[in-house]
């Protein structure tokens, strides 16, 4: 992991069309993800579609073109990703065969590496056989790479925002800690859908650095996979690039936490893309407000209300991330930014910080940047 971090980007490969490989300025990242292929149902071999063996050649081209490592993502946030990985864990044929063809796809196409992104495993048996995936996964890459004598393929995994899932859905169950600590290169900690669609009785900050009200926050669940014993160096905190939008019950009720009566402009569950937050903004004369307390961006106009990321909170939450000595960040998702790459440019460097992550910081740090971060033991807003 070079001194400078890991900047990382999922690119949702359905996009193709609308936003081809070709278009990613991949000066911005130090990794890229694929996004996403899947295991067969049934074999759990994993499946590279003829539309995959078409585009990844050009992808894996044009990230080592610039000096990017490319990662093959599998899974993602489908009903069907869901029920195949909970079924591929339970049998151990299942996991060497999904394993050894994975290792097999990305040698195949040029990878640098392997994530898995399964959202969630259900119950505390599916913990475990998860553990069980990661442990003969590591293995499997070790070994191929001695037989092989080429580089060792990364191991990463898209996780929850903190380590316990119990938020999610009131199930108890947590990620085995050591296991992905010893088995994976570090995990994407998907730090935001902490409200939304599901919840419109009121707006929200959908990936707030800090929340005084709970502990959805992702001050929170860093601290939490920091606290459980994680290494904070293979800990890379995900980041937006849209936002979720809802529908004011008083248009002069406009702050985070103000009443609200269904979703706003956006797609069918409220969700804006920052590029069409931008246009929005412009095109309705939207009030842009920065919070502090959340370090969160959000906007209105009208009835119209949408909480997201902008440079501003982005660049906050990076110093937050190195002050952590954390691995890096990462964003959700390519082709979602506006045309001049505003977020995904947004570095801390800027306000004349520290470049540099993974190392002991004090808290003088967070405040030349203006922002305060808290010590571990501590959640609460600056």
């Amino acid at each position: 992991m070079s001194s400078e971090g890991i900047k990382a980007a999922y690119w949702p490969s359905y996009n193709s069309s609308t936003f081809p490989a070709s278009s990613i300025d991949f000066s911005y990242f130090t990794h890229v993800l694929y996004a996403f292929v899947q295991a067969d149902p049934t074999s759990f071999e994993a499946v590279v579609t003829p539309s995959d063996a078409q585009t990844l050649p050009g992808f894996v081209a044009a990230a080592h073109g610039s000096n990017a490592k490319a990662l093959l993502a599998f899974g993602g946030g489908t009903s069907e990703a869901k029920t195949t990985f909970a079924n591929l864990v339970s049998s151990q044929p299942a996991r060497t065969s999904f394993i050894t063809s994975a290792v097999a796809a990305a040698r195949t196409y040029g990878l640098d590496g392997l994530d898995l992104d399964w959202e969630y495993p259900a119950d505390v048996d599916q913990m475990s056989r998860l553990g069980d995936l990661l442990t003969e996964w590591r293995t499997a890459i070790d070994k191929e790479a001695a037989a092989s004598g080429r580089p060792k393929l990364l191991l990463t995994a898209a996780v929850y925002f903190s380590p316990d899932l119990l938020p999610l859905d009131s199930i108890p169950r947590s990620y085995p800690i050591q296991i992905l600590a010893s088995s994976l290169d570090w995990i994407n900690a998907m730090c935001y859908d902490y409200h939304g669609s599901w919840d419109t009785t009121e707006t929200g900050a959908p990936a707030a650095l800090y929340d005084p009200k709970s502990n959805i926050s992702t001050s929170y669940g860093i601290d939490s996979w920091i606290s459980a014993g994680f290494p904070s160096e293979q800990v890379v905190m995900g980041m937006p690039l849209y936002g979720h939008t809802w529908q004011l019950k008083n248009p002069g009720d406009n702050d985070i936490g103000a009443p609200a009566v269904g979703i706003g402009p956006g797609d069918q569950d409220g969700i804006m893309v920052y590029s069409a937050i931008v246009e929005f903004n412009k095109k309705n004369g939207a009030t842009r407000v920065y919070d502090s307390s959340t370090v969160s961006t959000y906007s209105y106009s009208g009835t119209s209300w949408i909480g997201y990321d902008d440079p501003e909170s982005v660049t906050k939450k990076v110093e937050f991330a190195r002050a952590r000595g954390l691995g890096g960040y990462f964003f959700w998702a390519l082709g979602f930014d506006d045309g001049d790459w505003s977020v995904s440019a947004a570095d801390i460097s800027e306000a004349g910080c520290s470049t540099y992550y993974g190392v002991e910081t004090d808290g003088d740090l967070g405040q030349e940047c203006g922002l305060i971060v808290e010590p571990l033991d501590f959640i609460v807003p600056e």
